[in-house]
C-alpha cells in the first residue's frame, strides 16, 4: 500500500517532505475508485453525541471473564481458577485481586460481563464491525469485501479536523507480530482511503521467552509510519517514474470531466496537511510528556500507546485503538500457561487504565472520551490441561468509561460457571451500535457494499440502552 502527495518540496512550515511523507500507514489511493473518492468529499451525516472520541484497549486472543471481572469462588475447581475476588468501589461488585486499582474506578464504570456472539476468530472483526456472521476460513483475513470498521465510518462522514489523524491503530496493524494482516479496522467496501493510519513499533524485551506462552514485558512507543518503512522509495523517485499519481489522474480524466480531478488535488492536499501538521507531531512525541506523567502510565508499550492515544484525543482525533500484541507471549490467547500470563498482564493493565481514567478524569475530558478496554472473545470456562482456557465467544466482557456511559452499573448476568449470559446478552452488533450512538452516528445508517447493496452499519443490532446515561 502507498500513498503519494506530490514533489519533494517544503511545506509552509520549512519541513522538507521526503522527511515528513508518511508512506504505508495511511493508505489514500489503494483500490480506489471515483465512487469511493467522491465519498471522501460529501459532507457529514452525524449528529452530536456525548463521546467527542473513543479509545479502544483491544485484548488481542480473547482475555478470560472468568478470570477477571466475572469470578465465580464458588465453582468446581476446575472452572474457579487460581483468583481471588475483590470488592470495588461499587457495594456488591468484585473482580481480580490483581486489579486493584481498577477496582477503586467501577464506581465511574460500566462493566458489561454478556458480551456474546458467534464468530470465533482471532482478530477484531467483530468488535470494530459489529458483524459475527463471518466464519473463520474466510473472515481471518483483512480484504476489500470486508464490512468497514467503526473508525472508517466515521472517517467517511467526515467527523475529524483536518490535522490530525481522525483514525489511528496503535502500535502496529492486528497480526503484525505474525506477519500477517487481520480482519477489523479497516474500510472494506468502502475504500482502503478509510483505513486507520497504523503506527509501527520495535519494542526490546528483557529476557527471551521460553516458547509462546512464557509473557515477558515489552518496552517502547508506537512509531508514526514514514519512508523509513518502505526502503528505497522516496518521493523523488516516485516522481520520476510519474507511475501511480500519472497513471491515476490520467485514468480518472478519461472516466471523469466534472472537476473531480480538481476535487482529487484537494483531498491530497488535505492528507499532506493531516501528515504534516504539527498538532499530529506533537501528539505522538511523549518527550513532551512530564517523567512523572511517563511513569504514571507505565514504560511499556502498552503503556505509552495509551498516553499516545490520550494525546491523539487531546489533539482531536475521533477514534483510536490501542491493540495489545506483540512477540513474547504479549497476547491474550491464553490456551496454556492462563494464570502466570495473566499475573504479568493484569497489573501492567491495571496500572495504565487507571492511568488514562483518571488522566482524562483530571483535565476534563472524561464526559466526551469513551473508554472501552475489551477483546474479541472469552474463554472457556473449564482449565484444560495445559493450565490454559480455550476459546469461547458466546460469553466476555466489556468495560467502558466516560464518553456518555452511566457510572457504577453491571449489566447481564452469566451463569454459575460463567459459561452462558442467563439475562441481558450484548451481540457484537449491539456493542457498535452503542458506540455509534454515543458518537452521535445514526444507528439506522446503511453504506453501500461493492454490489450496491445497502448493508446497516451496526448489522442489526441496538444500542445498549442500560449502558447510556
Amino acid at each position: 500500500m502507498l500513498t503519494v502527495l506530490g514533489r519533494a518540496a517544503r511545506p509552509c512550515d520549512g519541513i522538507p517532505r521526503r522527511e515528513l511523507l508518511r508512506v504505508g500507514g495511511l493508505t489514500l489511493f489503494g483500490g480506489l475508485n471515483l465512487t469511493n473518492l467522491l465519498r471522501a468529499t460529501e459532507p457529514a451525516a452525524s449528529g452530536k453525541g456525548a463521546a467527542k472520541s473513543v479509545v479502544l484497549v483491544s485484548l488481542f486472543g480473547g482475555p478470560p471473564h472468568m478470570d477477571m471481572f466475572d469470578l465465580k469462588p464458588n465453582a468446581p475447581s476446575t472452572v474457579r481458577g487460581e483468583f481471588n475476588p475483590i470488592g470495588t468501589s461499587v457495594p456488591g461488585v468484585q473482580i481480580c485481586e490483581l486489579m486493584p486499582k481498577i477496582a477503586t474506578l467501577m464506581n465511574r464504570a460500566t462493566l458489561i460481563r454478556t458480551y456474546s456472539h458467534k464468530y470465533n476468530s482471532h482478530n477484531p472483526y467483530n468488535v470494530l464491525t459489529g458483524y459475527d456472521g463471518g466464519v473463520d476460513a474466510v473472515n481471518y483475513f483483512a480484504k476489500r469485501t470486508d464490512h468497514p470498521s467503526i473508525g472508517a465510518v466515521c472517517q467517511m462522514l467526515q467527523m475529524g479536523t483536518d490535522d490530525v489523524p481522525l483514525h489511528v491503530l496503535m502500535p502496529a496493524y492486528p497480526g503484525y507480530s505474525q506477519a500477517l494482516r487481520r480482519a477489523g479496522p479497516y474500510g472494506g467496501y468502502l475504500g482502503s482511503q478509510y483505513d486507520p493510519l497504523c503506527t509501527t513499533c520495535e519494542p526490546t524485551f528483557t529476557r527471551e521467552a521460553k516458547d509462546f506462552y512464557d509473557p515477558v514485558q515489552a518496552v517502547g512507543e508506537p512509531i508514526p509510519p514514514s519512508m523509513q518503512d518502505l526502503p528505497g522509495l522516496t518521493v523523488d523517485v516516485l516522481n520520476q517514474r510519474s507511475s501511480l499519481l500519472d497513471q491515476f489522474d490520467n485514468q480518472l480524466m478519461k472516466r471523469d470531466r466534472d472537476g473531480s480531478v480538481a476535487r482529487l488535488d484537494e483531498f491530497r492536499q488535505k492528507a499532506f496537511a493531516l501528515l504534516t501538521s504539527t498538532k499530529t507531531r506533537q501528539a505522538f512525541d511523549l518527550s513532551r510528556e512530564p517523567n512523572a506523567m511517563r511513569d504514571r502510565y507505565g514504560r511499556t508499550l502498552w503503556g505509552s500507546s495509551v498516553l499516545v492515544a490520550r494525546r491523539l484525543v487531546e489533539a482531536g482525533s475521533k477514534f483510536v485503538t490501542v491493540t495489545w500484541e506483540a512477540k513474547q507471549a504479549n497476547h491474550w490467547d491464553l490456551h496454556s500457561n492462563n494464570f502466570g500470563m495473566l499475573r504479568s498482564h493484569l497489573p501492567i493493565l491495571d496500572h495504565f487504565v487507571h492511568a488514562l481514567v483518571t488522566d482524562l478524569e483530571e483535565r476534563g475530558m472524561l464526559d466526551q472520551t469513551l473508554v472501552i478496554v475489551m477483546g474479541e472473545m472469552g474463554r472457556t470456562p473449564r482449565i484444560n490441561a495445559s493450565a490454559g482456557r480455550d476459546h469461547w465467544p458466546q460469553c466476555g466482557f466489556s468495560l467502558l468509561f466516560g464518553g456518555g456511559t452511566k457510572r457504577g452499573i453491571v449489566i447481564g448476568q452469566t451463569d454459575r460457571r460463567a459459561e452462558w449470559p442467563m439475562e441481558r446478552p450484548v451481540s457484537a452488533g449491539d456493542m457498535v451500535a452503542t458506540i455509534y450512538h454515543l458518537l452521535g452516528v445514526d444507528t439506522t445508517l446503511t453504506v453501500q457494499d461493492l454490489s450496491g447493496r445497502p448493508v446497516h452499519i451496526c448489522h442489526g443490532g441496538s444500542p445498549v440502552s442500560e449502558a447510556i446515561a
